[in-house]
């Protein structure tokens, strides 16, 4: 099989095309209420926790989550005011997803350079997905 424009090409389009922010800008904007950070990676690699305030939209769901006319759109992406800063395990899945999401009409989304391996790394604020629970039942 002959791939005429592989993963990489991909990845570098999308990053060209979408606002990539860094873990520092990020962070700097957790208590913003116009902000929501998007987990877009797989279930199984959340066991590590997740970016304070979250929420999770796995890959795969993100396309029938943010349209309205899906019978799987969740609400949460349904406010314009907010922007939906989105990422995953590297930040090449959220570029691509980003793209995506901006090719379907959406111009307040972003995603954050490097995904969860860099706000690991600088020791950005993380949270289980049970403190994660615990606070969202708390709320309702």
């Amino acid at each position: 099989m002959t791939i005429s424009k592989g993963f990489r090409a991909l990845v570098d389009e999308a990053m060209a095309q979408v606002t990539t922010y860094s873990v520092a800008e990020v962070q700097a904007r957790l208590t913003d209420p116009q902000v929501q950070i998007v987990d877009i990676r797989d279930i199984r690699e959340l066991t590590e926790g997740t970016v304070v305030g979250a929420f999770h939209a796995p890959r795969g769901m993100l396309e029938f989550w943010v349209d309205p006319d899906s019978p799987y759109h969740k609400k949460i992406f349904a406010n314009e005011a907010k922007e939906f800063i989105l990422f995953c395990g590297a930040g090449w899945r959220s570029a691509l997803a980003a793209k995506t999401l901006q090719d379907m009409g959406m111009t307040n989304v972003a995603h954050i350079d490097g995904g969860w391996a860099e706000w690991v790394k600088v020791g950005a604020p993380t949270e289980t997905l049970e403190a994660q629970k615990a606070k969202r039942a708390a709320k309702a």
